[in-house]
């Protein structure tokens, strides 16, 4: 095109080069929308479109639909209640307040919705702000629920399509349903293995067991790079701070998602990682040039659309070279000009949560219409739901939506939910095979990291005494158990001190007369420690003290290699 400036071009190369770095010749499944009619027609009846080409059964259905059922596809809210169609008195008040109706499948009816986020509450959830309730627990529950809301969604006449039902199963620190289901480790234990081949069959058990529940989105993985510093808000969410090594694992997660018939998420657009704030509460800025972006952030985007990412969420978050003071979930520079120009995706942009602060700036439907025409195609967790329809439905009939926007937003939600509809799902039985687990348990061990030690023989000798930071009572009891089993005796005290430190520990947390301690998130406590041996898991899921027990007693070799800097530590103290 003429007229592009020189750090276009050079997005454009870096972009290509940072995506071939991670993988192979893969073609996003995602599709450019066939045309559709500029004009709203009637409600349709429920759909009986047949089997076929996704897009152009979209296109067809979009033709048919009227301005209400359009609307609809491109709001995604949350629901209080764990059934779709009974729930108690505080649940139905909590949606009579956020949408005014009782039940999630009434909201589902009542705004014609393309599809609804499960939502988990956790104080100690980085995300906790915008999640005001609890709908999932064991995946029984799930199931049940997943099946009302789409029996709910089979009566609209966009029903030909099951809806989409998302949830934000990242793992680590931000895990929706962590019961009866294989628990993998967090990013960053999948950043130290560094075995994309392993992560993509993680993430493939990962995946066959959220669609055996009902859930068909996944906003996972996260692809945002870390800084120097480590953002606290992103922290062991990600794969590391090395944009071709993140960019693997990223791929690889993809692919193993997809393959399972779930659809891949990329957060958060276009990076959170070099950020100090924490966007559910403010508006990060983020620091550098579109040519630092290009060579730092993007690259993991780029593979994770390479792979064949189905939806890109875009962050609030505030490039101030490239767009200043706006937003990325609401610039039109970055969504349309970067992420659809330059990186050519063609699937569904889902915007971060519409209830953080840096969304709020607005009324929630001025917010909606601007959200859409920056390019975004899918609203999630609107605070005002009523508000948020009403919003885009004025500007259907004042002209600030333009018709074609809201069409070509509708029309790719539908095409990713006609894609879906195409996959058999799984029975319950599926959850917690050998199989799964073992993938899980094959990352764990990869990815135990010894920073300080001598790595040819065992680090403990003698018997142990595990103690642990505040709240980590569990993985401590998991930790002495596995020892045990490993024949190592472990004392309640007198032993040989192995101290555990975790998420959001710090250096008050540490022992001064540990002679093992562990960070089991992210490691940069670590450069305060002064204990003989440091050693890092990155998680405190089960399977990552089981395979820190073998290393302690001598019986693995720790094998990672920490995908982050930590103080002047190396990233081994393991040879090659």
């Amino acid at each position: 095109m003429a007229g592009v400036s020189p750090p276009a071009r050079r997005l454009r190369a870096g972009i290509a080069a940072g995506a071939l770095l991670a993988v192979a010749a893969c073609s996003s499944g995602a599709r450019e929308p066939a045309p559709t009619t500029p004009t709203a027609p009637p409600t349709a009846a429920p759909s009986s479109v047949g089997a076929g080409d996704p897009a152009a059964r979209a296109a067809e259905l979009v033709a048919r639909l009227g301005d209400e059922d359009l609307v609809g596809q491109v709001l995604m809210p949350y629901a209080y209640g764990s059934s779709a169609t009974r729930v108690s008195g505080g649940s139905a008040a909590g949606n009579r307040k956020l949408a005014g109706v009782d039940t999630p499948a009434q909201m589902v009816a009542k705004y014609r919705l393309g599809g609804l986020i499960l939502v988990g509450f956790s104080a100690d959830d980085p995300t906790a702000g915008t999640n005001k309730t609890t709908n999932v627990d064991r995946p029984p529950q799930v199931r049940d629920l997943t099946d009302g809301l789409q029996t709910a969604a089979r009566e609209l006449p966009a029903g030909g399509a099951p809806m989409l039902i998302a949830t934000d199963q990242e793992f680590g620190v931000v895990t929706r349903i962590g019961s009866g289901v294989t628990t993998l480790p967090s990013a960053m234990a999948f950043g130290a293995a560094g075995d994309p081949a392993g992560t993509q069959a993680a993430w493939g058990a990962a995946g066959a067991e959220l669609a055996a529940m009902g859930v068909n989105v996944d906003f996972a993985p996260v692809a945002d790079v870390l800084g120097g510093g480590g953002s606290a808000v992103i922290g062991s969410r990600s794969y590391g701070s090395d944009p071709s090594l993140a960019a693997q694992q990223v791929a690889g997660a993809v692919r193993g998602l997809s393959g399972a018939g779930v659809a891949a998420t990329l957060k958060h657009f276009p990076g959170h990682g070099h950020t100090t704030g924490d966007s559910h509460d403010s508006l990060p800025a983020v620091p550098g040039n579109l040519d630092q972006l290009t060579s730092r952030d993007l690259p993991p985007f780029a593979a994770g659309i390479a792979a064949g990412a189905d939806l890109v969420m875009s962050g609030h978050l505030d490039l101030r070279e490239v767009d200043p003071g706006t937003p990325a979930t609401f610039s039109h520079r970055i969504v349309t000009d970067i992420l659809r120009g330059q990186l050519k995706f063609t699937g569904v942009v889902v915007t971060d949560a519409m209830n953080m602060a840096p969304a709020m700036r607005w009324p929630p439907g001025e917010a909606a219409v601007r959200a859409l025409n920056a390019g975004n195609d899918l609203l999630l967790m609107p605070p005002d739901l009523p508000a948020a329809r009403d919003g885009l439905l004025a500007g259907l009939r004042d002209g600030s939506l333009p018709r074609s926007r809201l069409v070509a937003a509708a029309t790719r939600v539908l095409t990713l939910r006609f894609k879906l509809g195409q996959r058999q799902q799984p029975a319950l039985s599926t959850l917690n095979s050998a199989a799964h687990a073992e993938a899980a348990a094959a990352v764990a061990r990869r990815a135990v990291t010894l920073l300080r030690g001598s790595c040819g023989e065992p680090l403990v000798s003698g018997a142990v005494t595990v103690t642990a930071g505040k709240n980590w009572e569990r993985p401590a009891a998991w930790l002495a158990e596995e020892l045990r089993r490993a024949g190592v005796p472990v004392v309640r005290q007198g032993g040989a001190v192995v101290h555990l430190v975790g998420y959001r520990d710090d250096g008050g947390d540490l022992r001064g007369d540990a002679r093992v301690t562990v960070a089991m998130d992210t490691p940069y406590v670590l450069a305060s420690a002064r204990s003989p041996v440091l050693v890092a898991t990155y998680s405190s899921a089960r399977a990552s003290m089981a395979a820190l027990a073998a290393v302690l007693a001598g019986r693995e070799r720790p094998a990672g290699r920490s995908p982050v800097q930590v103080g002047n530590l190396p990233r081994t103290a393991c040879a090659a």
